[in-house]
This record gives C-alpha cells, sequence and structure tokens, in this order.
C-alpha cells in the first residue's frame, strides 16, 4: 500500500470512529456493503470516489480535503502518476518480404484457412479479455453482508498502545486518534497551524500540522524523545501532517516547535499542559 493510500486510510477511519457506526450501521446508511467496508478501512482496496463522499456526509463532514486525498490515492493506485518509459533509439527491424502464397491443388492459395482460424481466435480472446475486464470493474455493492469481521482488524476502536508503548507510534495505526482533546492550536507567521493533541486512552500526545510549505518541519516532545516530521512535498501540503506519539499523562507539558522552510525563518514554539492550564507560545527564535 503506498503513503497516498496510507494516508487516505487513516483519514477515513478516524472518520468512520467519529461517526460511532459499527461497519453493519454504515453500510445501512450507504450504498456499499459491509465487506466493502472492512476492505476500504483495511486499506485492502482503494474505495470508489462515491463512498469517500458517502461517510464524509455520513460524519456531517465537508468531503474536500477526504476527496483531495482519494485523488492523490487513486492516481498512485492507477499508476497513473507513474513517469512515462523513456523512448528507445533501438532501431526497428525491418519487416521481411511475404513469401508468395503457393497454389494447392485445387487451384486454391495456401494459408487462407488458416489466417481465418488466426483471426477468429484473435477476435474470440478479445471477447473473453472483454467480458472478465467488466465483470473485474463491477461494483462489489453486492458483496456479502454478513462477511465475519477479523478479529485482528485495525481499526477496532481499542487503543493499540498506551503510554511508553505508544513512543514513536503512528496514532492513526495505533487508534489513538479518536476523540482526542485538542490542547491548543496555534498559527505560525507563514499561515501554517499547529495543534497540540492528547489521548487519554493513549497516554500520548502528538503534534499535527496544515496550511504547511514544501520543507516546513513539526517536532513534539513532552520532556523524553523529540518527534518530527517535515513537509516532503505537494500533497503534503493539501492535507494534515502529523508527528509521531510521545509518551504524556496528566500533568506533562507538551512542547510543539514549527521550523519553516524559509532560510530566514525564525523557529516558532507553543507548549500546553496535559489536564488544563491553558498554553503558552515561546518567542519566536533563530533556527
Amino acid at each position: 500500500m503506498s503513503a497516498e493510500h496510507t494516508r487516505l486510510t487513516a483519514a477515513l477511519r478516524e472518520l468512520r470512529a467519529r461517526t460511532g457506526l459499527s461497519l453493519a450501521a454504515l453500510s445501512e446508511r450507504t450504498a456499499y456493503s459491509k465487506s466493502s467496508w472492512e476492505r476500504y478501512l483495511n486499506g485492502k482496496s482503494l474505495p470508489p470516489r462515491q463512498a469517500v463522499q458517502d461517510l464524509c456526509r455520513v460524519a456531517n463532514e465537508p468531503d474536500g480535503r477526504l476527496l483531495a486525498l482519494w485523488e492523490i490515492a487513486e492516481s498512485h493506485w492507477s499508476r497513473r502518476a507513474a513517469a512515462p518509459a523513456p523512448a528507445t533509439d533501438k532501431p526497428q527491424p525491418r519487416p521481411r518480404p511475404q513469401e508468395p502464397l503457393r497454389p494447392s491443388g485445387n487451384g486454391r492459395p495456401r494459408g487462407r484457412r488458416g489466417r481465418f482460424m488466426v483471426v477468429l481466435a484473435s477476435a474470440y480472446t478479445v471477447i473473453v479479455a472483454g467480458v472478465a475486464l467488466i465483470l473485474f470493474l463491477l461494483p462489489d455493492r453486492d458483496a456479502p453482508t454478513d462477511e465475519p469481521l477479523s478479529a485482528s482488524a485495525p481499526y477496532s476502536l481499542a487503543p493499540q498502545c498506551h503510554g511508553a508503548a505508544c513512543e514513536g507510534r503512528d496514532p492513526m495505526r495505533m487508534v489513538c486518534g479518536i476523540d482526542p482533546d485538542n490542547l491548543t492550536t496555534y498559527r505560525t507567521a507563514t499561515g501554517a497551524h499547529v495543534e497540540l493533541r492528547y489521548s487519554k486512552k493513549c497516554g500520548a500526545s502528538w503534534a499535527r500540522v496544515w496550511g504547511t510549505r514544501i520543507g516546513d518541519r513539526i517536532e513534539v516532545t513532552a520532556g523524553g524523545p523529540t518527534h518530527d516530521v517535515r513537509i516532503r512535498n505537494k500533497n503534503d501540503t493539501d492535507t494534515y501532517v502529523y508527528t509521531e506519539m510521545t509518551e504524556a499523562h496528566p500533568g506533562s507539558t507538551v512542547r510543539a516547535c514549527f521550523r519553516p522552510a524559509s532560510a530566514n525563518g525564525e523557529q516558532e514554539c507553543v507548549e500546553a499542559r496535559v489536564g488544563g492550564g491553558g498554553s503558552t507560545t515561546l518567542p519566536p527564535s533563530p533556527r
């Protein structure tokens, strides 16, 4: 699964968790079966565009950001984003002159029957391939709705780690991004938004950022290891980008620092205390 598909799957799972709906209930509110949603939310297959829109509708969420993620993931899924193969300068062989057909005993040229059979076989192959393609592209809405859910389904509502076990882990994959506390939101001088998040169930915190530029970086710490993430390309600038988690608990001070891509930009940091106490914006400092 590509990084783009992983990012879309994590966003869909977070949105579905926010609705509080089971897969069966989600199936009843959309045109897609329970087993289809299991595949989409597990990353086993790319959901149709309409499925993304339906989930946003059920969650009462604007679909712009999710559809942008879907467009990026779909382009990689269908390999439309792959660069075309370079042209070769190798000379093409010249066609050999066709030998004249020798007449048979009855005066008819030999080989006509053979050519007819080749054409017939080719037509049959095209028909079979076309039918197979149609069956492959048919929507899976009629898939059985009573397909059992895997016991290890990664979108289980139960968190997959806690405290020190969450250190350096992905908050979405560990199911820590379900209804987290927003400790503070800070707008940087470049217009980016930095948000500190905390999951009580996971005992961990992380930072996420949006409205960024390529080359920006955000880091987070709660007095222990520091985890950071860099904005790598335009795809990252179009969506949320978040750090790995750091262990935190009530009373911990979580700190996020934003480092802009511009050479003359200044680092901006913000702190917030888990469990209240407000937030503190630290004065900008040169990088």
